[in-house]
């Protein structure tokens, strides 16, 4: 899957180069979207089908669309760091990123995550004031995942055996956070990525 518009790029992060990947809507941004892989030592890059799935439906919305490979991945240099480190990258390629598209860089940024990617965004959050959060297959249970705004956007598949459903709806249920729950659906949301675009799309308008 490529999107249209798309850049590949590599920036000075916190250890060493950092992979960065731009995709830019055909009219000027309305804002910034950070979209964080799925775990570095269990296959997670920046080119996985669901990561670019909710770049290219940021997109499609009118904001810039940038991704990143956390460090130890692809070309970004330095090893896994169990979140802190990968935080660290986040914000770097956020800063970046404002750089780049400078007329919407005091705008509050989009935090997108699909698995592994979701415990990092919440630990971004505390740094930065997101417009709005959107998690797919979070990953609740390994990671010391936070409460998160009461407008995020949750979706998780029935028969995910990576993060069970069970304990996304434990996490959930204290915060009254809804789950958009795809039937029949594992993690990696094979042969219902249109799904996803179409539901997170449906949702963001408020």
């Amino acid at each position: 899957m490529t999107i249209r518009g798309e850049r590949r790029t590599t920036i000075a992060g916190p250890t060493g180069a950092l992979e960065v990947v731009l995709n830019v809507p055909d009219a000027a941004p309305r804002g910034i979207a950070l979209v964080t892989h799925p775990h570095p030592l269990q296959g997670g890059t920046l080119d996985n089908k669901v990561v670019q799935t909710l770049a290219k439906t940021f997109v499609a919305l009118g904001y810039a669309g940038v991704r990143l490979n956390f460090r130890g991945v692809g070309q970004s240099e330095g090893a896994f760091d169990d979140g802190a480190g990968e935080t660290d990258d986040a914000l770097a390629v956020l800063a970046f990123a404002r750089g780049e598209f400078a007329d919407v860089a005091l705008t509050r940024p989009v935090l997108a995550g699909f698995s592994f990617g979701t415990y990092v965004q919440t630990r971004v959050a505390h740094a930065v004031e997101p417009e709005r959060i959107v998690f797919v297959g979070p990953a609740v249970k390994r990671f010391a995942a936070e409460h998160v705004p009461a407008d995020t956007i949750v979706i998780h598949g029935e028969e995910d055996d990576v993060v069970a459903l069970a304990d996304v709806l434990a996490w959930a249920r204290p915060q009254q956070l809804p789950v958009v729950v795809f039937p029949g659906c594992g993690h990696f949301f094979h042969g219902r990525l249109p799904q996803l675009q179409r539901v997170i799309t449906g949702m963001w308008q408020r």
